[in-house]
């Protein structure tokens, strides 16, 4: 079994250790798979590691924010050399906007008429690999735990048994935090084709994650992306229905790319998503999109 997106707690939304996800993959099953962090590579050496030990092959990887056309994507990087400053520079970056945008997340939150402070959400942070940046997944864990908000009728959606509840704070993450959404704080990503080059110069493959999220069935969108030069399309996702993953394959087929699987795993902010568990196609298509990427990093 495959699956290469996961994360880690060196995400500012993940929770166990890279060695901790390896373990659960040899348990379920996985013999491929990659740790994939939002801006970060710290798990690729503990995560490459433990897989050895595991009999399991893992590939560095890394997930980045990047912006096309205005709308903002993750671009994930298989291959990469983590040893690169290229990815400190991106880490770091992002940190630095970490406190501004989170402290503009926070009014915004109150905006909505809750009642919560700084201090809440620091020691929520706190033992966080980014305790700076805080996260709509973390907003939502302290607003869902609050008795003074059990009635609230914004987070209603999100209680057991809610339309959103059964990834509540991703769910609320994606409806009010995300790009477009009443408590989105901007941060300064780079361009696509930036990161697009330096996954490339650092000898990796760059693939589009989650298509359906961003693209929102814009074709002249898909298109451009496309053409910047990445190297393959996250089709098999826990974001995508059967149906949409099968159509996404085809056109990563159509227009000379692979495709990948990845559920997109986090633990406790998804709990509804287990890795190796991304709706992927029979084993032997798989295998033969990731001869695909292997020759593309091994080249």
């Amino acid at each position: 079994m495959i699956d290469l997106h996961m994360h880690s707690r060196y995400s500012n939304d993940g929770e166990f250790a890279p060695s901790a996800l390896v373990e659960t993959c040899a348990e379920r099953g996985i013999d491929t798979m990659s740790v994939t962090d939002h801006n970060c590579v710290r798990a690729c050496a503990e995560a490459m590691s433990a897989a050895v030990k595991c009999g399991i092959v893992c590939l560095p990887g890394t997930e980045i924010d990047c912006i096309y056309s205005g709308v903002h994507f993750h671009l994930l990087g298989y291959g990469i050399d983590c040893a690169s400053p290229d990815f400190d520079k991106i880490e770091h970056a992002v940190r630095a906007q970490g406190p501004a945008a989170s402290l503009q997340m926070l009014e915004k939150t109150r905006a909505m008429g809750f009642r919560i402070d700084e201090a809440q959400m620091q020691e929520l942070a706190r033992d966080s690999y980014w305790p700076e940046t805080w996260t709509g997944e973390l907003f939502a864990e302290v607003l869902l735990s609050r008795p003074d908000d059990a009635d609230h009728p914004l987070l209603m959606p999100y209680r057991a048994g809610g339309e959103r509840g059964d990834n509540p704070q991703a769910n609320f993450y994606w409806d009010f935090y995300a790009q477009g959404k009443p408590c989105y704080a901007e941060m300064r990503y780079p361009a696509m084709e930036e990161v697009i080059d330096l996954i490339h110069r650092n000898g990796g493959a760059a693939v589009l994650a989650h298509p359906l999220v961003n693209i929102n069935g814009n074709r002249d969108l898909l298109d451009g992306v496309i053409g910047l030069g990445i190297d393959g399309i996250e089709a098999y996702s826990s974001y995508h229905s059967p149906a949409q993953a099968a159509g996404l394959a085809m056109e990563a087929k159509r227009r000379g790319l692979f495709f990948t699987c990845g559920s997109d795993y986090h633990g406790r902010t998804k709990p509804s998503v287990f890795p190796g568990e991304h709706g992927g196609a029979a084993e032997d298509v798989m295998r033969a999109q990731l001869e695909k990427l292997f020759r593309k990093i091994t080249k």
